[in-house]
């Protein structure tokens, strides 16, 4: 069990997946303001360049794995027009607000969303070209499984793009992140979502999820093949990168 599987939003009484479901449920309606206000925008270019990285595979078929309120899927199906982009989510509230852009953008024909237990997707195997997942991986209760569930059901020669978020590794970031993700982010996070413990969770999930090389191994673990990864904006996200 990695240290990030045993980080739960509220307590330990119920297993990880069910409070993180109510944990998105609680936050859905403040969780775009907070996403782009935290990362004062720079979440926007991080998605763009993990976008950027499928457009030369021409993906006919896309699933976004914990889609959330759909931005990636909906910068998927802009950016890389493809026949169909599935978002699978654990949460409701969260796809609801992801519906309402979709049909708000009028791209209900490409783009659906499906509540899904990504530590078991319904998807049979070898069903997409390419799979994304933008700042979800870190809430799966069980890493392996869930990236065993995306190799799954990803088309042989496929591909993966992963961002999530994470420590910097040099200094003075790795001081700086640690003071803003201790004190100012659980504060405006309990201001705007009036959930405390959701934000004070994140800041104890992107410290515990395995970084950079740990990563490699793991996706190697899994099955994946020649996986990469990037350190973007001084280490605070990551990009993982990997084929099947």
């Amino acid at each position: 069990m990695y240290k990030q599987e045993r980080i739960t939003p509220y307590d330990h009484t119920t297993e990880k997946g069910k409070q993180v479901e109510q944990m998105f449920d609680n936050i859905a309606d403040a969780y775009d303001t907070l996403n782009h206000r935290l990362s004062w925008n720079i979440d926007k270019g991080w998605r763009k360049k993990a976008i950027r990285q499928l457009a030369p595979h021409h993906p006919l078929s896309v699933l976004d794995v914990a889609t959330g309120t759909g931005d990636f899927a909906l910068l998927a199906a802009r950016m890389l027009q493809p026949q169909k982009v599935v978002g699978a989510d654990i949460s409701e509230g969260m796809m609801e607000i992801g519906r309402q852009k979709v049909a708000a953008a009028q791209l209900q024909d490409i783009i659906s969303f499906r509540k899904e237990d990504c530590m078991q997707l319904s998807f049979s195997d070898n069903t997409y070209n390419a799979i994304i997942a933008a700042f979800g991986i870190r809430n799966f209760q069980d890493l392996e499984k869930g990236l065993s569930e995306m190799l799954r059901v990803m088309k042989e020669g496929g591909h993966l793009v992963i961002l999530e978020l994470s420590q910097p590794v040099r200094f003075p970031m790795r001081q700086l992140f640690w003071l803003y993700s201790h004190t100012l982010l659980p504060l405006y996070g309990k201001l705007l979502s009036k959930d405390n413990k959701a934000y004070r969770y994140l800041t104890a999930s992107i410290e515990a999820f395995p970084q950079g090389e740990e990563m490699m191994t793991i996706f190697k673990k899994v099955g994946f093949k020649d996986p990469q990864f990037k350190r973007l904006t001084f280490g605070i996200c990551t990009m993982y990168i990997a084929t099947k």
